[in-house]
């Protein structure tokens, strides 16, 4: 074999490849030798048919074959030999090929960078830890008891205020004229709900039962009915009672009803539940501010093919959160349209970004040995089986039969295993925080200026359409 390299720039690598002919005919001779063995032809017995009736026969096929087989295995022997790794796969062109003749093909093919991670120990992070205090379970269980109230109309002679039910009639008129889903009678509406379009529930508050007004609103731009969007109502009212809601005891009867054995039970249980879930986003919050390091320490070239590739994904991904935010042709994103330049700017950056990110985690994988064991592949499919309620056994066969699938469900757990190896080289102080701090530490900076971190850029979208809610009452949101 004989490999000449015709280019070199940056990652891409182009190279001519030479086969013998000799070598050619010596893997065909070979792979006939094969078929000779269990060949049933006319006139002969079971595997003696002659070489050279098989050639006549299978030779057009075989040679496909082998060529095909040869240019694979010469290509990655190729790569081997110089050190290089493919960042995807190489693109293959066959220059001249006679029986007898020599085979000659060209390669190209973008390979991964050279990447020397930085030394981990370096890095310091703060791990933010559950402090719950009492006043956080107090919280949810008055959230709990007011849940579970129950509403009774008032006795005394006073105005709605927010909390109150109202039981109320309503019709709705845009240019004098009714419109769909705009009429209702003794419906439940809370005050301070935010259940009907903005300035609707203000103007029921400070009225009395018996009370008849004219409620005077503007639907959003973005509303789900085409029609009314920025359109004027008027809305006639008619409140027939106001119903104040009284929360639920905080005792053992409240703690039985939601299932536990008592009220210190079910404290208990609430403190759990918000350590459990403080840690996810703890953990969440902490990753997000390795990979902000991880990125700002590492500045290497990313294959351009792998960018393109990711640019796209991330591209027709927003159109597809933008197709679903719509449900008419005008705010459909059509498939075919790009993003415009600045648009198009900030996704190449979020890109590259993701890839960058991507291939130092799977060389740090690679160069550790880091290993995910089927242990946690079998607990993430039973996850993702029990998405599909009905439908467990179908959607496990799927991942079993299908290697891109469970390829795809491993690479998270995988990437979690590089980030826990990573950590344990890092320097991690804990710090005991409420879930307010945990908050708080996820929307600010340094600077105490709020941002949107460890989204690596991915929330910002250019071009944005206003996105319209379903119309299911016209006086709703």
């Amino acid at each position: 074999m004989q490999v000449t390299e015709t280019k070199s720039e940056g990652l891409s690598r182009e190279f001519k490849i030479a086969l013998p002919a000799a070598e050619i005919e010596e893997k065909i001779s070979h792979r006939l030798k094969e078929l000779a063995q269990t060949a049933n032809m006319p006139g002969f017995r079971p595997g003696k048919v002659p070489v050279s009736v098989l050639r006549k026969k299978y030779g057009p096929s075989v040679m496909g074959e082998v060529l095909e087989r040869a240019v694979n295995d010469s290509s990655q022997q190729a790569l081997a030999e110089k050190g290089l790794r493919p960042a995807m796969q190489p693109e293959i062109e066959i220059t001249e090929f006679e029986d007898g003749k020599d085979l000659e093909y060209t390669i190209a093919v973008e390979v991964l960078p050279k990447i020397k991670p930085i030394d981990f120990s370096t890095i310091k992070l703060e791990r933010l830890v559950p402090n719950t205090k009492k006043g956080e379970i107090d919280s949810v269980l008055e959230t709990l008891a007011k849940t579970h109230g129950e509403s009774e109309p008032i006795k005394e002679d006073r105005k709605s205020k927010d909390g109150d039910v109202l039981v109320i009639d309503f019709l709705g008129r845009v240019d004098g004229v009714e419109f769909a889903g705009g009429k209702a009678e003794n419906y439940e509406l809370t005050l301070g709900s935010g259940t009907f379009i903005p300035g609707f529930e203000e103007q029921l508050t400070g009225i009395k039962v018996g009370a008849k007004t004219e409620v005077k609103v503007k639907f959003p731009e973005n509303y789900g009915a085409a029609e009314l969007s920025g359109k004027d109502a008027v809305f006639d009212v008619t409140v027939h009672e106001i119903k104040a809601v009284a929360p639920a005891a905080i005792d053992d009867e409240l703690a039985k009803k939601l299932g536990g054995e008592n009220l210190d039970a079910l404290r208990e249980s609430i403190k759990e539940e918000q350590e459990r879930e403080f840690l996810t986003m703890s953990r969440m919050t902490l990753k997000r501010e390795l990979l902000d390091k991880l990125a700002d320490a590492h500045d290497f070239k990313v294959p351009k093919k792998l960018l393109e590739r990711e640019f796209e994904a991330i591209w027709t991904q927003y159109q597809e959160e933008q197709n679903k935010a719509g449900d008419d042709v005008e705010t459909a994103t059509p498939k075919d349209q790009k993003p415009d330049v600045e648009g198009e700017k900030e996704f190449r950056e979020i890109a590259e970004r993701r890839v960058r990110l991507g291939l130092l985690m799977a060389e740090v994988g690679r160069s550790n040995d880091v290993q995910i064991n089927q242990e946690d592949v079998n607990r993430q499919l039973m996850e993702e089986a029990r998405r599909h309620p009905g439908r467990e056994q179908e959607i496990m066969e799927h991942y079993r039969n299908t290697p891109e699938a469970m390829e795809q469900l491993s690479a998270p757990i995988y990437e979690e295993k590089v980030v826990d190896f990573i950590l344990e080289q890092a320097t991690v102080t804990d710090k005991k925080a409420t879930m307010d701090d945990l908050i708080k530490a996820m929307d600010t900076d340094d600077d105490g200026k709020l941002k949107a971190k460890g989204k690596a850029k991915s929330d910002k979208k250019p071009a944005k359409k206003s996105a319209k809610k379903p119309a299911k009452k016209a006086a709703k949101k």
